[in-house]
């Protein structure tokens, strides 16, 4: 069997694996449960803080076929496919080398191909051009029942206020020592790795 980075095997499948995101987490969970699902997400927040791991999360979450207060269950269809990364109804794109009005027109063609959303994660979406941004406010003014947008940033001020008004913000916080070596600590007892705590906290 091929290696896995450790990264990629542990990076969190279900909303209670994220840490240090309390605040948002709990929020969208609340969503999920109360069926209460907004069609625009803006997600803002340094580089490795979570951003693009929730948008997935979520993603699954929507579609799940048996959420779990509000966590996706893991086990149905539609949560393999989606973490297998081979489902037709979760799109990401990178609006760094995706940022043409046409890339963003091509995107709301059809319905769900299965599941109840068609998904878009667009990562760094501040680097689209202006003719782009237009075209996604379109979308975002009359956005079709069966699509949601996870949009991702690292610079929220670069994108325009009509945007902006029409997304729900959730601003990710950088994550504290404590929360990250309580994290290390756990994923060395799963390898079996013996660990100082000093080297932890390094």
């Amino acid at each position: 069997m091929s290696y896995t980075a450790l990264y990629r095997k542990f990076r969190p499948g279900e909303f209670d694996e994220v840490k240090g995101q309390e605040h948002i987490v709990t929020t969208l969970k609340n969503e999920i449960r109360t069926d209460r699902i907004g069609h625009a997400y803006l997600f803002c927040g340094t580089r490795g803080t979570g951003k693009t791991t929730v948008a997935k999360i979520l993603a699954k979450a929507v579609n799940c076929e048996h959420p779990v207060d509000g966590s996706p269950c893991g086990e149905c269809e539609m949560c393999k496919k989606i973490s297998s990364q081979t489902s037709m109804n979760v799109i990401e794109m990178d609006a760094a080398s995706n940022n043409s009005v046409d890339d963003i027109r091509e995107i709301i063609d059809d319905s769900p191909a299965e599941g109840r959303y068609k998904v878009y994660i667009i990562d760094e979406v501040h680097m689209l051009s202006a003719a782009a941004f237009n075209a996604l406010l379109k979308t975002l003014e009359e956005p079709p029942s069966y699509v949601i947008f996870i949009l991702a940033t690292t610079e929220a001020h670069k994108i325009p206020i009509t945007i902006l008004s029409r997304c729900q913000r959730y601003d990710f916080k950088r994550i504290s020592i404590d929360t990250i070596s309580a994290r290390l600590k756990d994923l060395m007892e799963r390898e079996n790795v013996d660990v100082e705590d000093k080297a932890l906290r390094y």
